[in-house]
Order: C-alpha cells, then sequence, then structure tokens
C-alpha cells in the first residue's frame, strides 16, 4: 500500500493526490476511472469492489481504507 497514492494519481491523470481530496473532484472521474480503479485495486491488492463502495468511499483515504479493510 505504501505506492498507493501515486497508483491512484496515475488513474485520476495528475501528478500528486492527498488523502483528504474528494474522487468526485478531479476532472477525469467518471465511470471509466472508476472502473480502472476496480480493475487496479483487484490486480495489485487482490481486492474485490463494487462502483458504489467506490463512490461512497468519497475521498483517496476513504478509498485507502476501503481497499485495507477488504483486504484483511
Amino acid at each position: 500500500m505504501e505506492n498507493f497514492y501515486n497508483e491512484i494519481a496515475e488513474l485520476l491523470e495528475v501528478d500528486s493526490v492527498t488523502g483528504s481530496e474528494m474522487l468526485n473532484s478531479f476532472v477525469c472521474w467518471d465511470s471509466l476511472t472508476i472502473l480502472s480503479i476496480i480493475a487496479h485495486v483487484d490486480d495489485n491488492y487482490s481486492v474485490t469492489l463494487s462502483a458504489a463502495e467506490v463512490n461512497d468511499a468519497k475521498t483517496i483515504d476513504g478509498l485507502k481504507n476501503l481497499v485495507v479493510s477488504k483486504k484483511s
């Protein structure tokens, strides 16, 4: 999980992200980005997420916490 912020920044097409940023505040935030996050998390962390869970996470840290909680 140490590269999580960098990985998410790449998926969101920005240079960097902070944990408190709202997911829906990014210009590229759409259903394709959500699917990319779902696929990335599945491939890299072996965690299955739904689109609703990603949307409900609200922030970058919310998304990270979701992945950590489902990984355990």
